[in-house]
């Protein structure tokens, strides 16, 4: 199984993206991110025609949204309120088999990092926690994908102590996000490719004109799995090319191989 993560920052404005990614990559599930749609302007035709019958959406008007996009079939498919905001952050699926596939988009948290004065970084903090909460209770083998808007480790960024104030790698996100990761013993699958030594980016900013030869990038797309089904992966890609496509998402799409 093909597995895809992609914040696609609207969903309708990539779609020549995302055909020419599936006819270069053929992917079996794409998860999207900052879909940016309601329910019923989604693109359904679209992805049918592409070969992914099987869909589950949650949008809203301008902003957020997910959406997980399959070839094969699933038998289930629910989504959670978090932090009761109301938005649409989280979709999820039952695979064939028993797996659960969760699809996040975590809040970016703004720009100043104190929970005090700004609430969107107090909306951030909330939800990684809560997500902590819901991590323990987890007992059905699941997939966690998506953009978490979190670069944890040292090496998930292109400078670590010139970031350590910035939103996505301050000291309060990493350590909620590790906390995160030890209530359910994630497996982060992406560091089983490329080691935590090595620099891993998924998201550049439109601010550089150059972005691939400054590769000033975080790792902000992420990739989980229960401990039963650690070593399931064998590929992983950041496909950096897309990042470099007419007019892209900032953010590059990250593609793993299960064998589940």
């Amino acid at each position: 199984m093909r597995l895809v993560t992609w914040n696609i920052n609207s969903v309708r404005a990539r779609l020549s993206h995302i055909s020419k990614f599936v006819e270069d990559f053929a992917p079996d599930i794409l998860c999207l991110q900052e879909t940016k749609v309601m329910d019923d302007m989604f693109p359904r035709d679209f992805f049918a025609d592409l070969g992914f019958e099987h869909m589950a959406i949650k949008g809203q008007k301008s902003y957020h949204g997910v959406a997980t996009l399959s070839r094969v079939p699933f038998s289930d498919q629910w989504s959670r309120d978090w932090c009761e905001k109301g938005d649409a952050r989280h979709i999820a699926i039952k695979l064939d088999g028993g797996v659960d596939l969760h699809n996040f988009y975590v809040p970016a948290g703004g720009d100043e990092p104190d929970p005090e004065s700004n609430d969107k970084f107090a909306h951030k903090i909330q939800f990684v926690e809560e997500m902590t909460i819901w991590s323990e209770a987890l007992a059905t083998p699941s997939i966690l994908v998506g953009d978490l808007n979190i670069a944890p480790l040292e090496h998930d960024v292109w400078d670590s102590k010139k970031l350590k104030k910035v939103v996505s790698h301050t000291p309060l996100e990493r350590e909620a996000m590790m906390e995160l990761i030890k209530a359910h013993g994630w497996h982060d699958v992406m560091r089983e490719f490329v080691p935590a030594s090595e620099k891993l980016y998924s998201w550049w900013s439109y601010r550089a004109r150059d972005w691939r030869v400054a590769n000033k990038g975080r790792r902000l797309d992420h990739i989980w799995v229960s401990p039963e089904l650690g070593g399931k992966a064998k590929a992983m890609e950041v496909v950096l090319d897309a990042r470099g496509w007419e007019k892209p998402s900032d953010h590059a799409p990250v593609m793993i191989d299960f064998d589940l």
